[in-house]
């Protein structure tokens, strides 16, 4: 199982709208380093779902429904859509100051390349945001 993190804005795709459906196909990613993380998910990986805009925090956990899979909308084929569904909230919400101000968490591409919207986070990571949100 792999780990990663994806960003809404919440006026666009909430963690509320996330969860009110069963799986979304997770649409919009144009920038091509996301598109090949988004490339390398699988059935089964966890995503957290992060608010981005003027929230910036990690407010609930998915996992990947169904794999990578042509983009309809692009007649060209060079984007891929996923899956998610929503497994459940981060009982305390994991806010990018806090990740900054953690300097296990310094090489993040959250902290790294603040512009990424699908990024992979290590297993190491993965374990001490959960613990900082309660999980």
């Amino acid at each position: 199982m792999a780990y990663w993190l994806v960003k809404s804005e919440p006026e666009d795709w909430s963690w509320d709208d996330q969860c009110g459906v069963e799986t979304e196909a997770w649409t919009g990613v144009k920038n091509y380093q996301a598109q090949a993380n988004m490339r390398k998910m699988a059935v089964g990986d966890e995503v957290f779902f992060y608010h981005s805009g003027k929230a910036r925090e990690i407010v609930g956990i998915c996992t990947v429904a169904k794999g990578p899979y042509d983009d309809p909308a692009d007649e060209k084929g060079k984007f891929c859509l996923v899956d998610l569904k929503a497994k459940g909230p981060v009982p305390k919400p994991v806010s990018l100051a806090d990740i900054k101000a953690d300097e296990r968490l310094h090489d993040l591409a959250l902290v790294r390349q603040s512009r990424l919207s699908v990024m992979p986070i290590d297993a190491a990571s993965w374990q001490l945001i959960c613990a900082k949100g309660g999980l």
